[in-house]
């Protein structure tokens, strides 16, 4: 029976490992060794007791030889007894180093696991937003989880397979060709009856299972899409379900039918091994007989051979398939460095110092920038292209300065794609600029502490991005250690006290994913109230109240104005009634600051500003009386 799972083990090896056969470079090898270190102690007696495992194998059937032996020599039964119990005795110690080696292939490979997911998740956080935008989140994941775990097998089977399988093949060898030469030689011309097939095969499942999870990757697509809130409220008002119904139902029909094939060829072969192990055993029992009817073997030695011939091809087998497994796990290794190669556009310098304290000033001088290329931020792997978009590079951003005083309010307004959200993003430093400096309190950001820049500045975004999670963990993450107090007192002035005491489970009431379990204007009042339990120096408003309608909408600027008395505070805008009162406003056009001054200012000036005014104001379905921030 050994021989048959081992076969098949190296069939299913052969077949996976088709599916890429990119070559690896030896530096590669030493930084796996390098992940190794930490586990050299552990990987050291996991291959010490493999050896010793693949010994005990090899000695029972040679045990098993001499208890027949016996018993053909008419020898007493204490000889017979003595032999029964050192067999039960190898048993129970091959049985519990089995579980002793299991217990240390496990923790070797989850340990491995822990390590590289963790080195992944680490590095993933440090990259910059261009990466995300680009990416797509279920290639990113699967690094995270299948190739990690492809990673972890060279540890916990391959390596360990190898050195037992090699173990118990040199010994196995040695003994039947000390028992006999000729019988042992005979039983290795039937192995490539194991091995070719196994090659064969496997190439043709692997083609099978390629398909099958090309289907099966369009299928989870098309779910995760279609099973999103907003991708569900779009199929039902545009969709046509019952088409979607039959795209999906005919490539799961497709899977369907690879299975089946996929299983008949997995029977087939071990069919087809375990009739070729039979024929083996009839070989050795054939000649073996005919060698012990004429005295030149023992009958003891015949059962040994048989026995010895499972534990032979067993380790053949497995040895055929080796490279094939080690190929594959250096492909899942080199897939996990290719994430750890990415280097992060933001690094944080060694001698960072934190934002001074006391009120912040926000300074823009000489800024100018264009977002990254692919080949700076993402893969094409990630981005499951065959080659990466060569564009970016080209400035959004030209030469933008400006300087919000402590206290200060500063709007952005301008039309669509002019550079407002972009300048917003180079403030907390989700990129860096490409000349020019931003400053806080007079320190370049580049020379500021990540943590400090995080604790100095707030922002809420057009989306309102929350998780799913609680909304007491959504307002938590901008300050863990806030009180019970705290929580509601930033609901209240966020006008969602109210709300959130009548959710079933109050502030333990998960919002959904992304929140969608809340209206858009909920949402969104949930995210300020997010900025106010924050208590940052520094406020930045990107359209933070575009999704709210008008009653919304006051309450949260009465509660906005409460939140920035005393703070800086860049707001973006495009209905201009809510940053009128704004200490500076600029107009930005085309990445450049165009116009500056006060609202009233502007309008005299009759510019740009006072064209937006105009198209904004002159229509009948205007919004007149929207309270200023």
């Amino acid at each position: 029976m050994d021989m048959e799972v081992t076969a098949w083990h190296s069939l299913h090896s052969t077949m996976n490992a088709q599916k890429d056969r990119r070559p690896f470079s030896r530096a590669t090898l030493g930084r796996i060794a390098a992940f190794a270190r930490p586990h050299r102690g552990r990987i050291v007696r996991f291959l010490l007791l493999s050896v010793v495992t693949a010994l005990l194998a090899v000695a029972t059937p040679v045990l098993a030889g001499w208890v027949v032996d016996a018993i053909v020599q008419g020898r007493d039964s204490g000889t017979i007894t003595r032999f029964a119990l050192l067999i039960a005795l190898i048993a129970v110690a091959e049985a519990g180093l089995g579980l002793l080696v299991r217990w240390l292939s496990a923790t070797l490979g989850e340990g491995l696991i822990l390590d590289l997911r963790t080195a992944v998740f680490d590095h993933v956080q440090r990259m910059p937003v261009a990466f995300f935008t680009r990416t797509r989140t279920g290639a990113l994941v699967s690094r995270l989880n299948n190739d990690v775990i492809g990673a972890q097998r060279a540890f916990s089977n391959t390596l360990s397979g190898v050195v037992s399988n090699v173990v118990t093949l040199l010994l196995t060898l040695t003994v039947m060709l000390t028992i006999s030469w000729q019988i042992t030689v005979l039983a290795l011309v039937l192995l490539p009856v194991f091995v070719v097939p196994a090659r064969r095969m496997g190439a043709r499942m692997a083609d099978l299972q390629r398909e099958a999870a090309g289907h099966n990757a369009t299928m989870g697509t098309q779910m995760t899409e279609r099973f999103s809130a907003p991708g569900a409220t779009l199929i039902k008002l545009f969709g046509r379900p019952a088409d979607e119904s039959s795209e999906f139902a005919a490539r799961a029909g497709r899977v369907r039918d690879i299975g089946v094939r996929t299983a008949m060829l997995q029977s087939t072969f071990i069919t087809a091994l375990t009739l070729v192990s039979a024929l083996a055993l009839a070989l050795v029992y054939g000649l073996g007989g005919h060698y012990a009817l004429r005295g030149a073997l023992e009958p003891g030695a015949v059962v040994a051979l048989a026995l010895l011939l499972t534990r032979l091809y067993a380790p053949l087998t497995a040895l055929a398939g080796a490279r094939v497994e080690v190929m594959s796990a250096l492909v899942s290794f080199e897939r996990v460095f290719e994430i750890l190669d990415l280097k992060p556009l933001i690094s944080e310098r060694p001698d960072a110092r934190r934002v001074p304290d006391g009120p912040v000033s926000v300074e823009f001088d000489g800024v100018s920038f264009g977002y990254p290329s692919a080949d700076k931020v993402s893969l094409a792997s990630l981005e499951e292209v065959a080659t990466l978009d060569s564009g970016g590079g080209t400035q959004v951003l030209h030469d933008v300065s400006f300087t919000a005083e402590p206290g200060r309010m500063v709007a952005l307004v301008g039309s669509s794609g002019a550079g407002k959200s972009t300048i917003a993003q180079l403030l907390p430093r989700l990129y860096d600029t490409d000349a020019g400096a931003v400053r806080l309190n007079g320190v370049d950001v580049r020379d500021l502490t990540a943590d400090s820049i995080r604790e100095t500045l707030g922002m809420v975004t057009q989306d309102g991005h929350l998780f799913h999670e609680s909304v007491r963990a959504n307002l938590l993450l901008a300050r863990p250690e806030a009180t019970e107090d705290e929580v509601w007192d930033a609901l209240r002035r966020s006008r969602l006290e109210g709300l959130v005491a009548s959710l079933p489970e109050g502030l333990d009431t998960v919002v959904g994913e992304r929140g969608y379990r809340l209206s858009g204007g909920e949402r969104q009042r949930l995210t300020i109230a997010r900025l106010l339990l924050a208590r940052q120096r520094v406020v930045i408003l990107d359209e933070a109240t575009a999704h709210l309608d008008s009653t919304s909408e006051a309450a949260v600027q009465e509660a906005l104005a409460e939140a920035l008395e005393g703070r800086t505070a860049v707001v973006i805008a495009h209905r201009l009634s809510t940053v009128r009162s704004a200490d500076l406003i600029l107009v930005v056009e085309e990445g450049r600051v165009v116009e500056r001054g006060t609202h009233e200012e502007l309008l005299a000036a009759g510019g740009r500003y006072e064209e937006l005014h105009r198209t904004q104001f002159d229509r009948p379905e205007a919004v007149k009386d929207t309270a200023p921030l």
